[in-house]
Formats: C-alpha cells, structure tokens, sequence
C-alpha cells in the first residue's frame, strides 16, 4: 500500500485533477496557515480519491479557545462566496464558504484531530481500497454517484449490519489479511 501522509498536504500536487486544483485553492487562500496552531487535516474523499462533482474539502481542527477560532474565520474567510459560521453543541463549530467554486467544511471540536471520526475513517477506507483492488474503488464512486454517503457505500459493499459510521472503524483493529478474507467471504455468498 502507497503510504500518503495525510497531514501534509503536499501529496495533492502529485494526484488527480481535482487534488491539485485543490492544493491549488488551498494554497492561494492560505488556509492551512491560517489555521496552522488548530492542526488542520483535510479528510473526507478528495484525498483519497472516491470524489464525485458534488464533493466539497472537509478540514478538521482540533480547538480549545472557539470565540477565538470563530474571530480567525471570520477575519480570514468571510469575504467568501456562502460564508457561515454554525456553533453545534457545546464543543462543535462548523464553517462553509466558496473557494473558486469548491465548497470548503471546516469541522471543529475539542477532539484530537488523530482520533475524529472523519480522519479515523478515511484512513480506514484508504486501506480498504488499497487491499481490495481498483473494482472496489470504482463500486464505491458508483455508489456515490447514484446518491449514497461514503461510510453507507463502504458498509453495502461489505455487508456491514448495524451503523456504518460505526462498524467500518471496527476494521481498524483487522489485519490486512483479513480484510481481504473477509471480503473474499462476501464474494462467495
């Protein structure tokens, strides 16, 4: 499996068209800069390739002072196009805003950026990918394409019961071998 470092966005320049225009516009408006002391990490589906036209860059933060990360946003990215600013919970802001015609999600919570569910499960579905080949891959974009979330895509192809959000991060503790095994059994049934 090709080893990304997701927290650099660096590898973007290097991939797809739609990851260099958004290393492109990430870089030009300076966010991960700005947000620099808030560990920012984009997650979600460009990164890993399972993007369709609709999808937007999602970045999570990790914040502990939010009236002083709410005044960075507002100070930084208000004169974009659909700028807003929602306080969810007690613990929880979330931004969107325009950047050359790319939706832009900033998440941010109190969580470690390396145990938020959105990063935990694109490392996940990256390595699902990686072992389970380029049909997998494409199944999924399918899914996406006729309408269906990622982790709900992940969950049908592996026949997972119960939560997807929930269940796909259980293969997180499997060994790659049985992933592939697991998946294997599916093929049979």
């Amino acid at each position: 499996m090709k080893y990304i470092d997701f927290k650099n966005i660096e590898y973007l320049k290097y991939g797809n068209e739609k990851q260099i225009k958004s290393y492109n516009i990430l870089t030009n408006i300076n966010i991960f800069n700005i947000l620099k002391e808030y560990t920012p990490v984009l997650v979600g589906t460009i990164p890993i390739d399972i993007d369709i036209n609709t999808s937007d860059l999602d970045i999570i933060c990790e914040v502990r002072d939010f009236v002083g990360f709410i005044y960075v946003l507002k100070q930084n990215f208000s004169g974009y196009d659909d700028f807003k600013v929602d306080c969810h919970a007690e613990n929880i802001v979330v931004c969107n805003f325009k950047a050359q015609e790319i939706e832009i999600e900033i998440y941010a919570s109190k969580e470690n950026v390396d145990k938020a569910n959105g990063y935990r499960h694109m490392l996940v579905e990256y390595r699902i990918m990686n072992l389970l080949g380029k049909d997998f891959k494409n199944n999924i974009i399918k899914l996406k394409e006729d309408g269906m979330k990622t982790e709900p895509a992940f969950a049908k192809l592996l026949k997972l019961d119960g939560n997807p959000y929930d269940e796909l991060l259980l293969f997180e503790k499997y060994l790659d071998e049985d992933i592939i095994n697991h998946f294997k059994r599916l093929e049979r049934i």
